[in-house]
């Protein structure tokens, strides 16, 4: 795996990354941090239900969602959903005022 392509460990779980070469930015599933993060035990309904808030408000955010061809459990690439730490950073604060 290389610098393209790699997983980060947070608290011991992994999150899949990837780098942007012309950004120069780090980009991080959005379903590994929200398993990590939220006190959810389906992040995938989880980010599903956000994303449907996120375009029903017209949240700028929701535009900058990408999706990236990630490797998975089974070893294959599938388009995955990621942001970058600000974006990251801009969901969560976004859910924290909007859900709390």
């Amino acid at each position: 795996m290389n610098r393209e392509h790699s997983i980060k460990l947070f608290e011991n779980k992994r999150v899949r990354t990837q780098w942007d070469q012309q950004q120069e930015k780090w980009y991080f599933s959005i379903i590994d941090v929200i398993e990590r993060l939220a006190d959810s035990s389906i992040p995938k309904r989880y980010w599903s239900d956000l994303k449907i808030k996120l375009k029903e408000e017209g949240f700028e955010m929701y535009e900058k969602i990408v999706q990236l061809k990630l490797i998975s459990a089974d070893g294959k690439y599938y388009a995955t959903d990621c942001a970058n730490t600000m974006e990251l950073l801009v969901i969560k604060l976004y859910r924290d005022f909007k859900w709390n």
